[in-house]
């Protein structure tokens, strides 16, 4: 009976069982060389770069270097935008200083023309009595000027720029005043009403130095001009011409 039992049932084979079949199992497929040509290429395969993990490296590395690229690039490109703002401000200041002076050379210019510049001694008046005229009114027995007509209280200007000489009472011209002119030729304005200026004093064109009037030995209100080689009468020349010399249209 018991021989039946034994030999009537099947079993699973045993661990032990196993694995000495696996052992055959693999010594058979050396033998056929089965195992060699499979096995050879899975179990020399390296690991892919998956497993490595070096792909996220190399990305990481290739991010950090795009912003070390960027990174450059905006303080390259902010480095000349500041240079070309500086270019700009340099330019704007020399632009400013050229302008300056510029204006400032315009307006020397314009002040020494303004310096140059004659004007009439009696402003939109005429001549009432010319040069050398003849007649008793006159020591001289004619006259050592001209008058402009001018009513009592008119201003009175220099016809140019000069230093006073002279500045008061002048016998038969009544208050006068004298004026070296800057060319070197004197200007007197005689029979003033009243004196402005004062001996030493510098005056410029068209610069009020008294008022019109009848002082001396005048018959009426009127301004007596005359331009000299010296402060001194007898010394006189044309004044009509001498301003016109000028540009003065009398």
């Amino acid at each position: 009976m018991a021989f039946s039992c034994a030999t009537g049932k099947h079993r699973r084979p045993g661990r032990l069982q196993r694995t000495t079949a696996r052992a055959a199992g693999v010594a058979a497929l050396t033998t056929t060389g089965v195992l060699a040509t499979v096995a050879s290429p899975a179990l020399a395969a390296e690991p892919t770069v998956e497993q490595t993990g070096l792909i996220p490296v190399l990305t990481v590395n290739d991010s950090v270097a795009q912003q070390v690229d960027d990174q450059a690039a905006a303080q390259k490109q902010a480095a000349a935008e500041k240079a070309a703002a500086e270019a700009a401000r340099q330019r704007a200041v020399e632009k400013a200083k050229q302008e300056r002076e510029a204006r400032a050379r315009a307006a020397r210019e314009a002040e020494r023309k303004r310096l140059n510049m004659f004007v009439t001694p009696i402003a939109h008046s005429y001549v009432s009595t010319g040069y050398r005229t003849g007649g008793s009114l006159w020591s001289s027995g004619t006259h050592t000027g001209i008058d402009f007509h001018a009513a009592s209280g008119t201003a009175v200007h220099a016809v140019g720029l000069g230093t006073v000489v002279e500045a008061g009472w002048g016998g038969a011209y009544g208050n006068q005043v004298v004026i070296r002119m800057s060319d070197g030729v004197y200007t007197q304005y005689g029979h003033l009403s009243s004196v402005a200026v004062s001996v030493g004093q510098t005056v410029v064109p068209g610069q009020q130095i008294g008022l019109s009037g009848a002082t001396g030995n005048a018959t009426g209100p009127h301004l007596h001009f005359e331009a000299r080689t010296t402060a001194e009468y007898g010394s006189d020349i044309d004044p009509i011409a001498y301003l016109r010399k000028h540009g003065v249209d009398v």
